[in-house]
């Protein structure tokens, strides 16, 4: 029998120029702050997560060992993706084209002003 090692995602952190305008920004999606803290001088931990959610999203800050502007591969769920296009883009995020196949959900891509990517797909209620 093998035993399991870890047991859940707990944060996923994503680097940022500025944590303040970051924070700013993914409030304005729906994440709410869960802990925001300067650890030690210069080193400043901010979490924030979906509502009833476990799993958070860490805004560290980039430095040149850490560079901001990655594809982050992390799915955000919406029930109105045509809704969430349009708001997103008027947050002033890159929005890429909304994806609307016969054969998946709607789907599109958007960049925070980090140029980090992200992507969001409608799911039903």
């Amino acid at each position: 029998m093998t035993k399991t090692i870890c047991t859940a995602v707990i944060t996923i952190a994503v680097p940022v120029a500025d944590q303040d305008r970051s924070k700013a920004l993914y409030e304005q999606l729906g994440l709410e702050t869960r802990f925001d803290a300067e650890l030690q001088p210069g080193f400043r931990w901010l979490e924030l997560g979906m509502a009833g959610a476990e799993t958070t999203l860490s805004l560290v800050q980039a430095r040149p060992d850490l560079p901001s502007g990655i594809d982050t591969g992390i799915r955000l769920a919406t029930t109105d993706a045509r809704a969430a296009h349009a708001a997103i883009g008027e947050l002033g995020c890159t929005v890429g084209e909304l994806l609307d196949w016969e054969s998946a959900p709607l789907m599109f891509s958007f960049a925070d002003p980090d140029g980090n990517r992200f992507y969001v797909t409608q799911v039903d209620e």
